[in-house]
């Protein structure tokens, strides 16, 4: 845990939809209390249960860009149709008190972080498995089946930007995987697990993926 006077960073997590992302920063907050969440402002509607200003800032369109145009984002993208972002309101907040922001921002937000905020740390998140992470995607019953190939498609593609990440951690152990990004808050790369080298990591997630993405894309289903 960071002490007074220790220096805190913007902690930035991405990956595929479907890795874990959530859950994994929602455990690192429950185990540290100088982690606070960043809320994104997006313009998506309100899933059952979110709450205005605490899960997300739920804004129109058009407040949207008025934030984006006058410089108030440090960081945004439209994912799926919707567009999110990061208020700059939030890093100066956390820089303030002392505490480590906690981004959990699609593979487009980080790279735009990496220009904008310094001294911010990238962390990709890779799934234990391809697998796992299609049955993730396919098990969404809410979705479509062209909703649930364009995930795929799109985890497919980020994936291919893991190696512009400053670290990877592998989400296949929720305590292990906690601790490893804790390692990262203080200052303990070393400590961080070891995990298979990167680009066969990829390769075969990759691989896992395109198995799910080809039959159909064969039967004629052309984007």
């Amino acid at each position: 845990m960071s002490g007074a006077g220790a220096r805190t960073f913007p902690l930035v997590l991405s990956a595929p939809s479907g890795a874990g992302t959530t859950t994994l920063a929602r455990a690192l907050r429950d185990r540290r209390p100088d982690v606070v969440f960043s809320v994104s402002a997006t313009t998506r509607l309100p899933r059952p249960g979110e709450r205005d200003g605490v899960d997300y800032h739920f804004v129109s369109p058009a407040e949207f860009i008025r934030m984006r145009d006058a410089g108030e984002l440090i960081e945004w993208a439209e994912v799926h149709g919707n567009y999110y972002g990061t208020p700059i309101a939030n890093v100066d907040r956390a820089v303030e008190r002392g505490e480590f922001l906690l981004l959990d921002i699609d593979v487009q937000g980080a790279e735009q972080i990496r220009g904008r905020v310094p001294g911010a740390v990238r962390v990709f998140v890779l799934p234990p498995s391809g697998e796992v992470l299609v049955q993730r995607l396919v098990g969404r019953a809410s979705e479509e089946d062209a909703a649930v190939r364009r995930r795929l498609s799109n985890a497919r593609d980020e994936l291919r930007a893991a190696g512009h990440f400053d670290h990877v951690v592998v989400n296949d152990d929720l305590d292990a995987a906690v601790a490893d990004l804790e390692a990262l808050l203080d200052g303990r790369p070393r400590d961080v697990r070891p995990g298979p080298p990167l680009e066969d990591a990829v390769r075969t997630l990759t691989a896992e993926i395109e198995r799910h993405i080809t039959p159909a894309a064969q039967a004629g289903d052309h984007r």
